[in-house]
This record gives structure tokens, C-alpha cells and sequence, in this order.
């Protein structure tokens, strides 16, 4: 038996021997080749770096854009009233969520910027001198039905397809901080609101409510001790998230949740007016020390429509001059740029001349927060008794409501309301429609959608059937009922500023719309009526014409003394 172990005890060993060899070099080549990464990836680090470093040395010149943004309040053009109602809101003790509707370009975002730097100022209120601006670009918000990640609210990354951090290969859930968690005693500043994802409204809307964002995951048990104590925290209590939230929007109130507009204060940006456009165009000429002639100064203010364009046609113009070796901007830089731009003219309407019969000057309401003058008129012919008919041009003859789940269709409330004008002036005024082709017409190519244009449509066909000069210096918007009574409408403010634009001097407007501050406007005079007949009492002049027909006396509307006031 010794003899048997001694025999083979050599050979034992050298098998150990061998295997020991064996591991040893697989050992020593592991340490070999992360010494071997290790020094592959310095290099590799170390040449990224400096490509790294070459690509930030090179920089192009700043755009006019960046250097025409606005540096503090006062350098925002034609938005006084709104940055002023902007503070009140942010800048105090109780900051308030909100909501600006404006066209592009008028310096909604950057009024969202400064406000904070400026409430950061006021020892009253809660925003800390370290307080965040968070910026989301909703159109380009990346949203996962999935609910693995949302970069808006805050989510729960999949550690094993999402590289989790250092704990992710233990299955390890690690909360991501979103842009709520980001901008926490701070604001959350959202660009096109309005183009959220139906469950990111939801979820942002929850978020308001519980100052903090609640995480999900399929990693995340509650009863796993090797979790750490922290993640325990904020999936039991969720990740902080008391901001204030700032939405910038050029749709319509109507187009938002009514959810998330209840939380908020709105604040209109206006639509910038020529004199606006020629004072941010002279400040970008001046940021690029380039001279410019007065033409052309007048040209840009008449094709650009905010302030945006106005600065990209500065710089384009700039740019002809310098490869053309010109010292200055001239008419006809700017009208290359126009016409290559295919850009047109900005839609200014002003009122007529002279009074006309059956023209009536309308307002309306396109795009967020936009007025214009809408032109209303109408031609009475009269034929044989009770042949008549009517037509109207320029609406919107069917509309579409609802969501995706469910869309009805209907007649458009516009087309409806020619037929309340038609029910009034026959049976409240006595005019025999039946005996008159009537054609009403909205020239401008602006579709009329909604009711606001019936007192405007009523007056233009009793001033095309009777004769009667309609003032071209009064403008006017209000719903009509079937009762001859003026309903209340939207967008009143943005139509008186229109009508002042266009040159207006009087504008009629309902009376359940009328504001106090209506009587502070010098140059124009805001009318209140309660229904049709103190419309007819100030929208014609003492001049007339023949009526369509006159083989029947004219009806007559009510005197006045019906408690107009001003």
C-alpha cells in the first residue's frame, strides 16, 4: 500500500502542479488584460478628450437672435399689461401657476425667464436665490406608455435595459429624476403646453395637486432588505416636486384641458403691431452695428408678423450686405430676402373710407389671443312675393367636436345664427324676408366658425333691405338670440385692440362683457348694449338711400333711452 502511494503520490503532484500552472496563467492573464483595457481605454479616454476640447474651441459667431433676447423686463415690446399681470402673479409671496396664450415670437418664454430672476430678488417670496428654471419642449417630449420613462414627470429607469447606475445589475430600482423633481421650489416652464400627451396632462395635473411625483416599478418590493433605505423612502412617499408651473401656448383657452386652466392664471401676450416691429428691428440693426434705411425699416415692419422673423430678415438682410460689400441695409437687400423667403404682407385691415350701405365692420378672433376686423356685407334683392332666398359665403358650414373616442358633427353655430338674424328682423322688425334674395358675405378669406358676427350680420341685412348708411367708424361684435337680446362673447379684449388698429372709434360689445377699465381707453369709446335695438340706434348714420323696395313703408326701431351706458 505504501508502495502503491509512493508510486503514484509523484504523479499527484505533478497533476496539481499542472492545474496550478494552469489557473495561475488564466489568473495572470485576466490582471493582463484589464491591465490591457485599463490602458486602452485611458488612451481612448484621453483622445475623446481632446477631440472634446477642440470641438468646444471652435465657436461660430452668436445669432442676432441670442443677442437681441430680451436681458430684463422693460426690453419686452408691446406686452406691458401682460408682464405687469406676469409679476403680480410670480414675483409675490404666493406665486401662482399660469398660462400665457400669445402668438410665436413675443417674447413669452424669455418674460418666463426673467420673471424668476426677478422674484428671486423680492425677500417676500418662496423662490430661493438657487430656485431652477426648468425648460420642456412639449412637441418634442419623449412620452413611454410603458411608464418606464417619462422624462416630464419623473420616472423608474428598467435597471436591466436602462444601465440603472452602479446598482442596476442587482436589480436595484433607481429612480431618475424628471423635469418636476428638477424643478422643485423653482419653475417648470413648458413650451406648447397644449401638445402634451393626454396621460403626461394627467400625470403633470396629479403632480400640481400632490407637490410631489409618485414612481412605479416591477423591481421595487417592498419587502426586499436589500434595497437601500433611501429608495424605500421615495417609493413609499414619492420624489418632491413643489414647483410653480409656467405653460406657453399659441392655441386658444378653448383647445386647453379645462382641468389644467383651472389651476392656473392666464395672462395674453398681444400680437405685436407695426410700431413693435420697427422698434425690435432698429435693436437688432444696432446689435450688429449695421446702419439701415429708413424703407427698409418700413418694409420689415410691414411683412413680419413677431418679433422672430423680424430679427431672422435683419440678419439675412445683414448678411446680402456684408458678401455684397455694402455698409448699410438698403430697400432692396430687404426685398431679396422677401421674395426669397416667399414671406406676405402683414394682414392689416383698417376701416373704409366712407359709409357704405349693408357694410358693417365685424370683429373676430384668429389664434390664440389675435383680433382682427372682420368685414360683413350684405345685398338685398328684392323679387316676387315670398320667392326669396338667402346666401351666405365665407363660414363654415359644418364643424367637428369631440375627442378621437368620440366626434360628432353638426351644422356651424355660425350658419345657425344667420338664422336667428333671419328669425329677428321678421318677426321682431316686420322685414318680409321672403321677398328678397339676400346675400351675406365675410370677405377676407377668414372662415367665420362661431356666433359672435350675429348682431354684425343683423345689422348688415336691415341696412341692405331699408337703405340705411351704416357708420364705417363703429365696429361691433355680440351674439344674437331669437329674441332680438345680445349674448355675451369671447375674446372681447383682443377685438377692442384690433378695432383700435384698424382705426375704429366706437365698438359695441355686449353688455355682460363690460369692464371698468373700458372707460379709461381715450381714443375710443366701448359701447354696452342689452339686445338689437340699442345696436340699430348707434350703428347708423342720419344719411339714407333708397331701400331695396319701396313699395311698403319701412319698419322703424324703438327710440332711444333704453339705459345705454358708457
Amino acid at each position: 500500500m505504501n508502495e502503491f502511494f509512493v508510486q503514484y503520490s509523484g504523479i499527484l503532484y505533478l497533476i496539481q502542479l499542472f492545474f496550478a500552472i494552469v489557473i495561475g496563467l488564466y489568473f495572470w492573464n485576466l490582471l493582463k488584460n484589464q491591465q490591457s483595457h485599463k490602458t486602452v481605454m485611458v488612451k481612448e479616454s484621453e483622445k475623446e478628450s481632446s477631440r472634446l476640447k477642440q470641438m468646444r474651441n471652435i465657436k461660430l459667431s452668436e445669432p442676432l437672435s441670442s443677442l437681441t433676447r430680451p436681458a430684463q423686463m422693460d426690453d419686452i415690446i408691446g406686452q406691458k399689461e401682460a408682464v405687469s399681470i406676469l409679476r403680480s402673479a410670480l414675483c409675490g409671496p404666493n406665486p401662482q401657476h399660469v398660462i400665457i396664450f400669445g402668438p410665436p415670437g413675443v417674447g413669452k418664454t424669455a418674460a418666463a425667464r426673467l420673471v424668476l430672476e426677478e422674484a428671486k430678488k423680492n425677500p417676500l417670496s418662496p423662490f430661493g436665490k438657487d430656485a431652477n428654471f426648468v425648460e420642456v419642449d412639449a412637441t418634442i417630449s419623449r412620452f413611454d406608455e410603458r411608464n418606464i420613462a417619462d422624462p416630464l414627470i419623473g420616472s423608474v429607469h428598467d435597471p436591466i435595459y436602462q444601465g440603472a447606475g452602479s446598482m442596476g445589475s442587482a436589480g436595484i430600482p433607481q429612480p431618475k429624476p424628471g423635469a418636476c423633481t428638477r424643478a422643485h421650489g423653482g419653475i417648470l416652464f413648458i413650451d406648447e403646453i397644449g401638445e402634451l400627451h393626454p396621460l403626461q396632462m394627467n400625470k403633470l395635473l396629479k403632480v400640481l395637486e400632490d407637490r410631489k411625483v409618485m414612481l412605479e416599478s416591477a423591481y421595487y418590493t417592498e419587502y426586499n432588505r436589500t434595497i437601500p433605505v433611501y429608495i424605500h423612502e421615495i417609493f413609499n412617499h414619492g420624489l418632491p416636486a413643489d414647483f410653480r408651473l409656467v405653460g406657453a401656448t399659441t392655441r386658444s383657452p378653448d383647445e386647453l384641458s379645462p382641468a389644467l386652466r383651472s389651476r392656473c392664471l392666464e395672462v395674453f401676450f398681444n400680437p405685436l403691431s407695426k410700431e413693435d416691429i420697427e422698434r425690435i428691428t432698429l435693436n437688432a440693426a444696432k446689435k450688429i452695428n449695421f446702419p439701415m434705411e429708413p424703407a427698409a425699416l418700413e418694409e420689415i415692419s410691414r411683412y413680419a408678423s413677431n418679433g422672430r422673423e423680424a430679427v431672422n430678415m435683419v440678419q439675412l438682410s445683414a448678411g446680402i450686405a456684408q458678401v455684397e460689400k455694402q455698409n448699410k441695409i438698403s430697400l432692396s437687400i430687404v426685398e431679396k430676402v422677401l421674395n426669397n423667403g416667399r414671406f406676405s404682407p402683414r394682414r392689416e385691415i383698417k376701416i373704409k373710407e366712407e359709409a357704405m350701405v349693408g357694410v358693417v365692420n365685424g370683429l373676430a378672433v384668429i389664434g390664440a389671443n389675435m383680433g382682427t376686423l372682420l368685414e360683413v356685407e350684405a345685398a338685398a334683392l328684392p323679387v316676387a312675393k315670398g320667392q326669396g332666398n338667402w346666401t351666405v359665403t365665407g363660414v363654415v358650414d359644418e364643424e367637428q367636436l369631440g375627442g378621437q373616442e368620440r366626434q360628432v358633427r353638426r351644422k356651424s353655430m355660425a350658419r345657425g345664427a344667420v338664422e336667428n338674424v333671419l328669425t329677428v328682423l321678421r318677426s321682431i322688425y316686420g322685414l318680409e324676408i321672403g321677398d328678397y334674395n339676400i346675400h351675406l358675405n365675410f370677405p377676407g378669406g377668414i372662415p367665420v366658425d362661431g356666433p359672435s358676427a350675429g348682431i354684425s350680420m343683423a345689422t348688415s341685412i336691415y341696412s341692405s333691405i331699408t337703405g340705411k348708411v351704416v357708420d364705417n367708424l363703429l365696429a361691433m361684435t355680440g351674439e344674437i338670440s331669437v329674441y332680438g337680446k345680445v349674448k355675451p362673447v369671447g375674446g372681447v379684449i383682443a377685438k377692442i385692440e384690433a378695432a383700435r388698429r384698424a382705426g375704429v372709434q366706437k365698438v359695441i360689445i355686449p353688455a355682460e362683457n363690460w369692464l371698468n377699465i373700458f372707460d379709461d381707453f381715450p381714443d375710443l369709446k366701448v359701447i354696452p348694449v342689452r339686445d338689437l335695438d340699442e345696436v340699430f340706434i348707434w350703428a347708423f348714420l342720419e344719411q339714407e338711400v333708397f331701400p331695396a323696395t319701396t313699395d311698403k313703408p319701412l319698419p322703424t326701431i324703438n327710440e332711444p333711452g333704453l339705459g345705454v351706458s358708457t
